[in-house]
């Protein structure tokens, strides 16, 4: 095998604006579609864990097992860990890698997952290939991905429209595909996968605490993280395009009626 590491850029980065939203990510509202496949004894792999908050959730479904989180940027591991720490949670580890060429032996976990990654790579075949192979024989490959085309929203407006429309723009600057939840079946197709069980599940946010927070970490992460640093110099926006996407989400958040939906796609696939 050709070693191959990952070229594509990861849109959002770890900016605060980013980590609360990842951090509000558990077991049962991300990967409820695997839960009833897991067995206390399993061995998981979690690729692109960051803050681990669904790995440190994983580990508890598998007492008798363990689970390992594997993340390319070490910074945000260091939270992972003293989360796991904090929880006091012992069957778990964290590793940097690339999930491109992942260091481990064919067959060497029960189930490999993912969450939001695929989106954001330049080769979603090359890691689903990677992930097939060091799932063992009768194992799982687990993959979910929201799509941001399918994304929904009341009341509408124009410029929720351009968020979005800048969204795809710069992902696809940064070598991703940002509607990646309905292409998970043909991509797994394409890796040699054959037992694929499709499924789809959203997020909602309706009340106004959630309406708040989901508007609130929008506006910042759009003038804050690296997606806005890369809209500016691929020369896909400018600041004040970025102040008024800013401005666009916390009116929207404002909305007495306000609702946002988010759909995943999602796959199961067995080994055989």
């Amino acid at each position: 095998m050709v070693s191959k590491t990952e070229s594509a850029v990861y849109t959002h980065g770890h900016h605060a604006s980013v980590l609360r939203s990842h951090t509000w990510r558990t077991a049962q509202n991300s990967a409820a579609y695997l839960l009833p496949y897991l067995k206390p004894d399993m061995k998981l792999l979690d690729i692109g864990c960051g803050p681990g908050t669904i790995t440190v959730d994983l580990a508890s479904y598998i007492p008798q097992g363990h689970i390992t989180g594997l993340e390319n940027g070490e910074g945000v591991l260091t939270q992972a860990r003293a989360l796991a720490e904090e929880k006091g949670v012992a069957n778990i580890d964290f590793v940097l890698g690339d999930a491109n060429e992942l260091a481990y032996d064919d067959e060497a976990f029960d189930v490999v997952l993912c969450h939001q990654v695929l989106q954001h790579v330049r080769d979603p075949v090359r890691i689903l290939q990677e992930m097939k192979r060091v799932a063992k024989v009768g194992g799982i490959v687990a993959v979910r991905e929201s799509d941001y085309g399918a994304f929904v929203w009341y009341p509408n407006s124009e410029g929720m429209g351009n968020w979005r429309d800048l969204y795809h723009k710069v992902t696809r600057h940064n070598g991703g595909e940002p509607d990646a939840g309905r292409m998970l079946h043909a991509w797994a197709k394409q890796a040699g996968l054959t037992d694929i069980k499709c499924s789809s599940s959203t997020w909602c946010y309706s009340r106004k605490e959630e309406i708040a927070w989901w508007s609130g970490l929008w506006a910042e992460r759009t003038v804050a993280s690296s997606f806005g640093t890369t809209a500016i110099d691929a020369k896909l926006a400018t600041s004040e395009d970025l102040s008024n996407v800013a401005t666009t989400w916390r009116k929207w958040g404002d909305e007495e009626d306000a609702w946002f939906s988010v759909l995943h796609g999602e796959i199961i696939c067995h080994k055989h």
